[in-house]
């Protein structure tokens, strides 16, 4: 007993605890090795190239209805504008994110996968305001984009860009979180970005803009630029913002926004408390329903104070249809309270 245990078994404990001990090793030296693959081949998957073909016309008469028949009966009348983008797979049965600059219009729209696979994709919804579009696929079990969850990001976080740039397929770029709730970048009242200088190309619109762990930071929408390029100022869409969207599409075909009907800006009053000045008012809209009038200091919606346009926009937004808005208001150093019933935020198309 004492031979076999000398001989058999001491060795197969001594492999057993080399064999462990490379496995370690291997396993850290897999976690030191300096990069982010692990998170690329985590996000990627869900990642497409968005390739989108709009028939357009030539000649000015194609578009009187009288000479529209004429036009389809003579292609050369017809030309075709091509664009492309990317895309990111935010459920399994088909669904995926991207802007609607990259969809707007589109009469065909071919979604490439990470494995190079092609199919067709239509429009579920867009909401102009945010830039966003859903569009489906006729696929199931895609892999999908994983979600941050409660963690929150910060400035400084890496930052990784993954998506189409000039219609090269996937590529990934660097950089960090350089600021977060950039406002008046456009002309939606809703602007609320992620700065980053993850460099991002045309081709990159719709992208996914990831954590160091592959989670979805953001849907990437556009540059600030002098030159055209990447200038390391770019710009996406926070993910609990596009997935909110996305979800309003997929209920009910597009987002539904309450509103107010009042156009506000930030001006101090001198001795008295902060507040959004009242500028103007639509005629017949709830303000103007409510008693609201140009030259009013706005205080708080719903004791949410008005000392933030963005975040008293937010409120107004966040309304359902019919539901009660409650306005501190002063008008000429009197304080009120107006109720308004919140409307629907009208299309602007």
């Amino acid at each position: 007993m004492t031979q076999l245990t000398r001989f058999i078994f001491v060795p197969a404990v001594i492999g057993a605890l080399v064999g462990l001990a490379i496995i370690i090793l291997n396993s850290t030296a897999d976690n030191d090795r300096p990069g982010y693959a692990n998170a690329v081949s985590r996000a990627a998957p869900a990642v497409v190239n968005i390739f989108s073909t709009k028939i357009t016309q030539r000649s000015p008469l194609c578009r009187i209805p009288a000479y529209r028949a004429l036009c389809e009966a003579f292609p050369g009348q017809q030309q075709l504008q091509n664009s492309l983008g990317s895309g990111v797979i935010v459920r399994a049965d088909g669904y995926v994110l991207t802007n609607q600059h990259v969809v707007e219009g589109a009469d065909e729209i071919i979604v490439m996968f990470a494995n190079n696979q092609t199919t067709t994709a239509e429009v579920i919804g867009t909401d102009s305001h945010t830039d966003l579009a859903v569009i489906k696929v006729a696929a199931t079990g895609l892999p999908v984009i994983a979600e941050l969850g409660d963690e929150q990001p910060r400035v400084g976080d890496v930052a990784l860009a993954i998506g189409n740039p000039f219609g090269l397929g996937h590529s990934v770029s660097q950089g960090i979180i350089s600021a977060f709730s950039r406002t008046l970048i456009t002309n939606s009242p809703y602007d609320d970005f992620i700065q980053t200088d993850a460099a991002i190309s045309p081709g990159n619109s719709g992208g996914a803009l990831v954590d160091h762990e592959g989670r979805l930071l953001g849907i990437n929408t556009m540059i600030y630029s002098q030159s055209g390029g990447s200038e390391g100022i770019g710009f996406a869409i926070p993910a609990n913002i596009a997935l909110s969207v996305m979800e309003q599409i997929v209920q009910s075909g597009r987002v539904i926004r309450g509103w107010l009907g009042v156009n506000l800006r930030p001006q101090p009053m001198p001795g008295g408390p902060s507040g959004l000045l009242v500028i103007g008012v639509n005629p017949g809209g709830p303000a103007f329903t409510a008693g609201l009038r140009p030259g009013d200091h706005v205080l708080s919606i719903n004791q949410v104070p008005a000392n933030n346009l963005y975040r008293v926009t937010d409120v107004i937004a966040n309304a359902k249809p019919g539901s009660q808005l409650n306005i501190e208001v002063m008008r000429e150093q009197q304080r009120f309270l107006a109720t308004a019933v919140a409307g629907e935020l009208p299309d602007p198309s």
